[in-house]
């Protein structure tokens, strides 16, 4: 039986929304660390990053990647996971980590209110230069890529990572 499956990837990708599926599938808690940020600190990610900016947010990102029990978990990340070594590393020790990757023309369709979604990135980055900066740390976490092929809905990306993680057991 699995312990723990990791989701890294863009917002937009449909890390939480795959995982709650997959989550349901694989008989694992499903926890998203963009959540628990919320619960700890009582705010949005906005609002963390309006108060405290995307750094600190990170920092928060990370504590909560280092604190989370990896028992039997599907665990969405947010998006800048990847910046943090030990975060990912530990995520990485305690089973597989998927990047869902989407191109950057469906995650510009798909996040409209990126204004207010609480993305941690330098004042005036756009996310297509989020993007291009991040791709290199999910592909470099990654055991699996999702999915093969674009678009992908939730059901077949999950599918896709369920048959994958079947194979890999």
């Amino acid at each position: 039986m699995l312990e723990t499956v990791s989701l890294i990837g863009m917002p937009g990708a449909g890390k939480s929304t795959v995982g709650v599926v997959l989550a349901k599938w694989l008989g694992l808690s499903f926890v998203d660390t963009d959540l628990l940020i919320q619960v700890r600190h009582r705010a949005s990610l906005q609002e963390i990053l309006e108060a405290e900016g995307y750094l600190r947010l990170r920092e928060y990102e990370q504590q909560v990647l280092l604190d989370l029990p990896l028992k039997q978990s599907l665990v969405a990340t947010g998006g800048s996971a990847v910046y943090s070594e030990p975060g990912m590393q530990r995520l990485a020790g305690a089973g597989p980590v998927v990047f869902i990757h989407v191109e950057l023309a469906e995650i510009l369709n798909r996040v409209k209110d990126e204004g207010r979604r609480g993305i941690a990135r330098p004042p005036g980055a756009t996310l297509a230069e989020v993007y291009r900066e991040r791709l290199p740390y999910y592909r470099r976490y990654a055991d699996y890529t999702a999915p093969p092929e674009q678009p992908s809905s939730v059901e077949a990306t999950a599918e896709c990572i369920a048959r994958w993680l079947e194979q890999h057991s």
